[in-house]
């Protein structure tokens, strides 16, 4: 048993932090952050990109306070219990090969549900992002996507939420149930709900392999600000 298999079998968290998270994530936020406020800054700025950057950010700030609050901080661990931390250098072949395989895989699900359901990968940001392009909007649109959303949903998706189903349930399990979380989260952009499951496999497979979130943080942060390159391309 490698140092990896021994770090997952046990987890320092009971049910009650996992439910008062769950309810946080699942409950708190969407309907106070995501709905609500969501609609009271969309009525002030006049701008789904600007909103729904501030929102991501607002929601960053709310999933790590919880996150250190509840799971953290009561039972004096570090931030290396969820993940960020160090990973083998020899790891970075997996890095490139699992950006390459998610991007394919992507590409060919987009088509798939084009085809299948008439329905395009776009949604209110990108199309505000392409109906009033800047420089400026480019980059706000840029650091949400790849940087802020990957950093804080990699650190409670999988260095949370998959370590903790890992050490009750194992690895398909807990692969399967921690991308399905991560998959309805991202309601109500139903037309990536597909990749967004398919994305979180592969992001939990890297941290159960590596030991480490930061490669699935590359990874989420490489994917997404391809997607926005492109976005802005079309």
């Amino acid at each position: 048993m490698n140092n990896c298999e021994m770090f997952y079998l046990k987890s320092p968290w009971t049910w009650k932090v996992l439910v008062k998270l769950l309810i946080l994530v699942l409950v708190i936020v969407p309907i106070f952050v995501e709905y609500l406020l969501k609609e009271y800054l969309l009525a002030i700025l006049q701008n789904d990109l600007y909103s729904g950057t501030l929102i991501g950010l607002i929601m960053s700030i709310i999933f790590m306070l919880g996150l250190y609050f509840i799971a953290i901080r009561p039972n004096n661990l570090s931030w290396k219990e969820v993940g960020l931390k160090r990973f083998p250098t020899n790891y970075w072949k997996a890095i490139i090969g699992w950006t390459s395989i998610l991007i394919v895989i992507s590409i060919a699900m987009v088509v798939v549900i084009e085809i299948l359901l008439s329905v395009g990968p776009d949604n209110s940001k990108t199309d505000s992002l392409q109906s009033r392009m800047t420089f400026l909007n480019f980059l706000i649109g840029f650091v949400s996507a790849a940087i802020i959303s990957p950093l804080y949903e990699e650190i409670f998706y999988r260095g949370f939420l998959y370590r903790f189903l890992r050490s009750k349930f194992g690895i398909t399990i807990s692969m399967l149930s921690s991308s399905f979380i991560f998959m309805i989260v991202h309601i109500p952009t139903f037309n990536t709900l597909p990749i967004n499951f398919v994305s979180g496999l592969i992001f939990a497979w890297t941290y159960e392999k590596s030991g480490s979130i930061v490669p699935a943080i590359i990874i989420h942060g490489i994917f997404n600000g391809i997607a926005v390159i492109l976005t802005v391309l079309g």
